[in-house]
């Protein structure tokens, strides 16, 4: 059985060797995602760093990162699986990957598509400029935002702001009760609140969207390889006008002014949610990355 340890703080550096590698991967692969969202544990196995994630009461392996071959990393992953008795279903399955699960392991695993889990990925000069007739609706949302409130400034996060942030986010969970029933949502709430408490150690760029005395929107986001940013979270105030076209407007600024290397942000999933889903759509994204799931098919009945 592979000795998973949850993720720590402590071994950023050592998992980021493995998830830098160059390739484009989708968001559970961030570490501070894996940090920060609860039922995530790691290991290193063959020079790969092996992920056992439980969400959504599933226990799921995300393919393998690292360099080199795969067949003995994924042997013993099948091995956990079965030792553990659970289903083998590996999760954050690319094309390439896919391929490559079929060349090691011809009629054994079946692919199963996951839409919803598809990351959102655009330009960052696109989302940061605005330019163009696709973008004219955001435009006028961001002059709007403007024009209602022509004091407003962007800043990043400092202690001396931190407590005024939390009373803001604590308000906005408040006024979603309802919402709140759903486990996801008091997962998401969990890990921002852990998110500020380590937004240093974990090198989070984040940036505050204030209107005089009052916080109208925050968001979040770190380097999740060396061309692109992750955004985390993005929340912001319901009843402020253009809020969050204001902060993903200055978000897109400010890491563009900061870091010039980064060319893309990716906006993370829409969980098949048809809101999320418009909204994202509704910026142009330059690609997504294909997420999806391949369960071997002796399991595929227990799953």
């Amino acid at each position: 059985m592979i000795l998973f340890q949850p993720i720590r703080i402590e071994a950023k550096k050592t998992y980021e060797t493995y998830l830098f590698d160059g390739t484009e991967r989708g968001c559970g692969y961030s570490f501070t995602n894996l940090f920060l969202w609860e039922g995530q544990q790691a290991a290193v196995v063959e020079n790969h760093l092996v992920l056992f994630s439980c969400l959504s009461c599933r226990s799921v392996y995300p393919y393998p990162a690292g360099k080199g071959d795969k067949r003995p990393v994924l042997d013993a992953i099948i091995a956990d699986a079965g030792e553990r008795n659970i289903p083998c279903c590996l999760t954050g399955l690319r094309e390439e990957d896919m391929q490559e699960l079929n060349r090691l392991y011809p009629d054994k695993f079946r692919i199963h598509p996951d839409r919803d889990s598809y990351d959102y990925v655009y330009e960052i000069n696109a989302l940061a400029d605005l330019k163009g007739r696709k973008y004219h609706s955001k435009k006028n949302h961001l002059n709007r935002f403007r024009e209602l409130y022509p004091d407003a400034v962007a800043e990043p996060l400092r202690d001396s702001n931190l407590p005024a942030v939390k009373s803001m986010l604590e308000a906005w969970y408040k006024t979603r009760p309802e919402q709140l029933r759903d486990n996801n949502l008091k997962k998401e709430q969990v890990a921002l609140e852990k998110a500020l408490c380590y937004y240093k150690e974990l090198e989070l760029e984040t940036l505050v969207l204030r209107n005089n005395d009052e916080i109208v929107a925050v968001t979040m986001g770190s380097r999740v390889n060396p061309n692109t940013f992750d955004v985390h979270f993005e929340k912001a105030h319901p009843d402020i006008e253009g809020a969050y076209t204001a902060i993903n407007y200055c978000f897109a600024n400010y890491i563009r002014r900061k870091y010039p290397e980064v060319r893309f942000l990716n906006r993370e999933e829409d969980m098949g949610i048809d809101g999320i889903r418009k909204a994202k759509l509704s910026y142009h994204p330059h690609h997504m990355i294909v997420r999806d799931r391949a369960i071997l098919m002796e399991d595929e009945h227990e799953y």
